[in-house]
């Protein structure tokens, strides 16, 4: 999967590989951790490939948080609330206990951060608050990411 995404975006003009990172950081599973790794494989520098693929992220991550939003305000107009499958059951449990900055933080190990970010607020946190935690988180997460691929390719470089 990542060789595919590394030919997509070579596959690009130089001028515009920038631009392919985003739309990496754009795609669930993807997001900023691997859409900087892979920014950086395909040579760009971590200054603009960790950036962008942040971006990418957190644009999609507000479609996500800002559709639930807006989904959840008509549903839940005048009804009772509805009966969780297990799976968000689950999602649920973990929010009640860490709340949305932890849910936030560590989410992106399990799920990625648009599918975790519209149950958080589906299950009635702050739209803002959710916003705020997920942006940091994947500021975070793209970071850490980026440095590690391009320590490990300045490391293989130096032998």
């Amino acid at each position: 999967m990542l060789d595919a995404l590394q030919d997509f975006t070579l596959s690009l003009p130089p001028a515009l590989q920038w631009l392919g990172v985003i739309l990496l950081g754009a795609i669930p599973f993807v997001e900023s951790y691997l859409g900087s790794v892979v920014g950086v494989f395909a040579g760009l520098s971590p200054f603009v490939a960790i950036p962008a693929a942040i971006i990418g992220n957190v644009i999609s991550m507000l479609v996500f948080v800002l559709s639930a939003h807006r989904v959840r305000s008509r549903v839940t107009r005048d009804r009772d609330e509805p009966v969780l499958s297990p799976r968000r059951q689950k999602l649920k449990a973990r929010f009640d206990r860490y709340g949305v900055p932890g849910v936030s933080l560590l989410g992106q190990l399990v799920l990625p951060s648009q599918i975790t970010s519209a149950a958080i607020v589906s299950f009635g946190a702050s739209r803002n608050s959710v916003i705020v935690w997920q942006t940091i988180s994947i500021i975070m997460w793209g970071v850490i990411c980026g440095v590690f691929a391009a320590v490990g390719i300045n490391v293989l470089g130096d032998r």
